[in-house]
């Protein structure tokens, strides 16, 4: 089974991913951050290192899912690879940060791959307020991260709420990380899993 979490930067991705991973024992694949080569050119420069960005993650997600498909196991994922292509890429082209002809050679690229794999079995979008996201960036105090402005987060919270409202490639789970705290509150861990529970009993 394949289980995925999507949110925008800072809505808690990476500590969700870890926490189910270690109740439900199922192993966990993390978003590459830390050995990735273009993040900090990228937010230094975003027009120059968008593309070379944008290409690396989608190339890192489409072998992450051939690999989970293939291991026959339970794997949660950190960050889906339709992510990149619905909201990331499309904002970084409308703020002119990728030309065209890059935008739509990345397009072309993902569409190849999208036909190759499938969805996850269950979808489990973080959805958080700007606030919300800006404390707990700054808690996290990445250094690359430092730079990244309020309209950016901004653009992308719109385009997640787009893209969520229109998906239908499988079962979805919305967790409205203002109103819970599953990184510091086992009571509130405890609700999440129990609405994990009934999404993944409906998958058998």
């Amino acid at each position: 089974m394949h289980i995925a979490i999507a949110g925008n930067i800072g809505a808690g991705k990476t500590t969700l991913t870890g926490l189910l991973a270690k109740h439900y024992g199922w192993e966990a694949h993390y978003e590459s951050t830390d050995d990735n080569p273009y993040l900090d050119d990228f937010y230094h420069d975003m027009q120059r290192w968008s593309f070379n960005l944008q290409v690396y993650f989608l190339n890192n997600r489409f072998n992450q899912v051939l690999d989970i498909r293939k291991s026959g196991k339970t794997i949660i994922q950190d960050r889906t690879i339709y992510e990149d292509a619905e909201i990331f890429a499309p904002n970084l082209h409308d703020m002119s940060l990728m030309s065209t002809r890059d935008f739509n050679n990345y397009r072309s690229l993902f569409e190849l791959m999208t036909r190759l794999i499938e969805p996850p079995d269950l979808l489990i979008y973080l959805r958080a307020s700007i606030p919300t996201l800006v404390n707990q960036i700054q808690k996290r105090g990445r250094d690359y991260e430092n730079s990244i402005r309020l309209d950016y987060l901004k653009q992308l919270n719109q385009r997640y709420e787009a893209w969520i409202s229109k998906y239908h490639k499988g079962k979805m789970l919305i967790i409205n990380v203002d109103e819970i705290n599953f990184a510091d509150s086992a009571e509130d861990l405890s609700k999440v899993i129990d609405r994990i529970d009934a999404q993944i009993n409906g998958l058998f």
